[in-house]
């Protein structure tokens, strides 16, 4: 190269161009050429590659093999974004631009005809594998994601594709599906596949719309992926963030004890350190699939705040590494330091240290794996089981049995030791209720389950946790005789002619991580919450916006109206159109109606002793007989009074009320003798009961009272009495006995009724009301 008129530095960068496009040229293997690993992933190859294409573009680079250098790196890249190629290169060399799997044999030789000449008419780009039976061999039912995926899904993230037999996007896509499935699942993803036109039921429980769908089903609840389904990046990016945030801790230098330090919740504690921002997916999902098992966090190696937990462990900075701790955070259990942990490496390690050395029981699921069920000797497994309280006091219980339980010396496969809460468990203490003593702080049980709920168990003598509390800590001959007592009880109850003490039917153990309803009341409001996020386009929140805006509306136009209405009362009350309870005193239907209340023991203080001054009650006197015919008649006669404030009308049955009406005759006349009252000569009686003044006055057909205008009583007799010898008509009227009909007895109520409010009409005195009879 001349580097005539140049300055120096430019001469370095084209030498050193020069010697690279040289090298790239010379080169054959796409990962020389590209300049990366060949573990590398193909979010690294990309963005190498579009580092490399800025430089190396022929319109931005000068150099005569420019042009060379970019065409090569172009073909490198395109075989090694393609997962299918990129395979074939790594397993057998083969570096064809153009190189593409083979059809089977049976495709090709019942569609050779029909391909060639649809490739004849439309082009080679047209041709795409549509063999639509790939869905069909994935398919699952509504059943099946019920009582499979949906549990799965708590520790799996599960992908569901959505196709039916005629869609013609589906059978385009097949390549890309294939493409993205065997990377989901080189990723520790589960994928299934769902025929819309039979699983109708499947398409409405999780939202479906469009076919083809992609569906992440994590938790069990449903997420629905609108991306771009072609871009495996896009989609990897929509697990990540479906994945709960709780999963992934950041670690510091400040936390990093307080997280190692957590065993309370049963649970291994692993570190990732990783050289990057970004956790890779793979290990997120590994998370997710041993989380209630293990606490994971994440450390991030460029991170100024991480550097004491680098250097505490030893971690080299420049790759990823796993460390897993069981109760002791000085020293990991495990450790592995790659550039790039696979999967595989990955879940199998954890899967092996996900108890701790001392684990708990509590779940059923822990049970399952610390004491598998055996029904015959060779699968016998006897599970020793310290049973203690959560309480700080009984922590020297739990270092005494750990230490008895590193010490004894016995295959896993054959014995397990662990732990329980007595108080968290309290089902199960109770089943072997036979043998446990409840004055004893904690107790050793050895157990054989021999299916889900029947056991055999045997209690130990401890002497160790018969003890003083503080002499556990000190005497290592107490620690030594309770494992020797262990011991020989173990290799005792492995025998196959030796016995149980006790046996026992019991059930599953309480969850103690089980989520509580207000956790699952809110992880539901945060699904619904993502759901709408997700889902709700633009037509929806401008629809959602208008109906706001409605009810906005009506609530502004509402409480405007309730505003003139409450101004409109108070001038009103001022005005005296308005009663203070609200009614307006108007000459309205409601108002003109007069109502006459029945005068019954409950009414009769309100309708007789507690009224106001000044204010009456009228009351008819009635019996069963005629009130259907004398009430229609009152209630005409004083229909006028209606209006006033001071008087109330009602009616009285002489049955119900007859001994009260004749204790109210006998105070007014001052006689201590009894009176023999005919009731039926009572009926058609008018009563004005003063309460306040303790008076009345009485109207009746034949009281001496109507006879003060002869002519008007000449008249009233002509008309309404009959020849008949009465006694109590000469008494009353002064006349010849004559015979008075029922629809008669109130003619003259509106006469009497004048005469009362001029305060004419004689007054009746009484020292006190009379109690109305309660039947």
């Amino acid at each position: 190269m001349q580097c005539i008129n140049n300055s120096r530095m430019k001469c370095l960068l084209y030498t050193f161009i020069e010697t690279l496009s040289l090298a790239i040229v010379l080169s054959d293997n796409p990962y020389d050429i590209l300049g990366i690993e060949k573990y590398a992933t193909a979010q690294d190859i990309r963005k190498t590659y579009k580092h490399l294409a800025r430089i190396w573009h022929p319109d931005k680079n000068e150099h005569p093999e420019a042009t060379k250098v970019f065409v090569k790196m172009k073909q490198a890249y395109e075989l090694l974004s393609d997962a299918e190629r990129r395979r074939m290169f790594d397993q057998y060399g083969v570096y064809n631009t153009k190189f593409h799997s083979p059809a089977p044999k049976s495709y090709v030789l019942k569609n050779q005809a029909s391909s060639d000449r649809f490739e004849n008419f439309f082009g080679k780009q047209f041709i795409f594998d549509n063999d639509i039976s790939f869905f069909h061999k994935m398919s699952i039912t509504m059943n099946n994601f019920e009582m499979k995926l949906v549990p799965r899904s708590k520790n799996t993230p599960c992908i569901l594709i959505f196709y039916n037999d005629w869609c013609f996007r589906c059978m385009r896509l097949i390549d890309t599906f294939k493409k993205l499935i065997e990377t989901l699942e080189r990723l520790g993803i589960y994928v299934a596949a769902v025929n819309s036109a039979h699983e109708q039921l499947l398409v409405k429980r999780t939202g479906v719309i469009d076919i083809p769908s992609l569906i992440v089903v994590l938790e069990g609840y449903s997420y629905i992926y609108r991306g771009n389904i072609s871009k495996l990046a896009m989609v990897e990016e929509f697990i990540r963030k479906k994945i709960p945030h709780t999963v992934a801790k950041k670690i510091y230098d400040e936390n990093v004890d307080l997280f190692l330090g957590g065993w309370i919740d049963n649970r291994v504690r692993a570190l990732f350190f990783q050289p990057r921002n970004r956790t890779r997916l793979r290990y997120l999902i590994s998370a997710y699939n041993f989380y209630h098992r293990v606490a994971f966090g994440f450390v991030q190696l460029n991170n100024t705040k991480t550097g004491l937990v680098q250097n505490r462990y030893g971690v080299d900075p420049m790759l990823d590494t796993l460390l897993i701790f069981n109760e002791d955070i000085g020293r990991p259990l495990e450790m592995i330091s790659m550039p790039e942990i696979p999967v595989q490496t990955l879940n199998k390690i954890i899967s092996l240290n996900q108890y701790l050395m001392l684990p708990r029981l509590s779940s059923q699921q822990v049970m399952e794996d610390i004491c598998p069920a055996g029904w015959n000797q060779l699968q016998k497994c006897l599970c020793v089981i310290l049973i203690t309280e959560n309480s700080n006091s009984y922590n020297y219980a739990y270092t005494a049995f750990k230490t008895i339980a590193r010490q004894t010396e016995y295959s896993m496969k054959k014995v397990r030791f662990a732990y329980m809460f007595k108080e968290k468990q309290s089902t199960f203490i109770h089943s072997i209720a036979k043998g446990f003593t409840n004055n004893q702080d904690s107790q050793i049980v050895i157990i054989w389950r021999r299916n889900g709920t029947y056991i055999k168990y045997e209690f130990i003598k401890s002497s160790l946790l018969a003890m003083d509390t503080k002499a556990h800590f000190k005497s290592e001959y107490a620690v030594n005789a309770t494992r020797l007592h262990v011991t020989n009880s173990i290799h005792r109850l492995l025998k196959s002619s030796e016995e149980f003490s006790f046996e026992a039917l019991v059930q599953n153990l309480e969850d103690e991580h089980a989520q509580t309803i207000i956790d699952r009341w809110f992880s539901k409001l945060k699904y619904v919450c993502e759901y709408l996020i997700e889902n709700l386009e633009t037509e929806h929140i401008l629809a959602i916006l208008s109906l706001a805006g409605t009810i906005f509306f009506m609530i502004g136009v509402g409480y405007i109206m309730v505003y003139f209405v409450r101004a409109e009362e108070k001038n009103l009350k001022v005005s005296g159109h308005l009663e203070g309870n609200g009614k307006l005193m108007i000459q309205t239907r409601s108002t003109q109606e007069l109502k006459l209340h029945e005068l019954r023991a409950e009414k009769y203080n309100g309708m007789v002793r507690l009224l106001n001054p000044g204010c009456r009650t009228i009351i008819l006197v009635t019996d069963f007989k005629t009130r259907s015919k004398l009430i229609p008649l009152f209630h005409k006669a004083v229909w006028p009074y209606r209006k006033s404030k001071t008087l109330l009308f009602g009616h009285m049955l002489i049955e119900k009320g007859l001994v009260w009406y004749s204790e109210l005759l006998k105070l007014s006349l001052n006689e201590s003798t009894t009176l023999n009252i005919n009731p039926r000569n009572c009926v058609g009686t008018v009563i004005a009961l003063n309460g306040h003044r303790k008076y009345f006055c009485m109207y009746h057909a034949k009281h001496p009272e109507t006879n003060r205008d002869k002519k008007s009583l000449a008249k009233f007799t002509k008309h309404t009495f009959k020849d008949v010898n009465d006694a109590e008509i000469s008494t009353f009227v002064g006349v010849e006995p004559i015979l008075l009909l029922e629809e008669n007895l109130l003619d003259g109520l509106s006469n009497w009724l004048d005469r009362l409010f001029e305060g004419s009409t004689q007054r009746y005195y009484i020292n006190y009301w009379p109690d109305f009879p309660m039947k």
